[in-house]
């Protein structure tokens, strides 16, 4: 069910997209350093959402990655505990 919202969403995307193209057909000129390019104005909206994706994506990769760590050594520290309260529950009582 999940795959299939998402595939909906995405060609909810992808028809906005079109249509933004569509209704956007003026150029637009978009110099940069080493020359300039003469755009549609809906494909140059698009290509830069979609460079806003991509950097949006890599900048969150970094806080996913160390949250991703910190689970994985919690994870671990968890399981030490748990071997150790094991460990102690099977040794055998002392009275004194």
């Amino acid at each position: 069910m999940l795959k299939l919202i998402k595939l909906l969403l995405a060609l909810a995307l992808v028809l906005l997209g079109a249509a933004i193209a569509n209704l956007n057909p003026e150029e637009v000129r978009v110099s940069y350093y080493f020359g300039e390019l003469l755009l549609p104005l809906g494909v140059l909206l698009l290509l830069l959402l979609g460079a806003g994706l991509i950097l949006g994506v890599l900048a969150s990769l970094s806080m996913f990655v160390r949250i991703k760590r910190e689970n994985l050594d919690l994870k671990r520290k968890a399981q030490l505990a748990s071997t150790e309260i094991r460990n102690l529950r099977s040794m055998p009582l002392r009275d004194h």
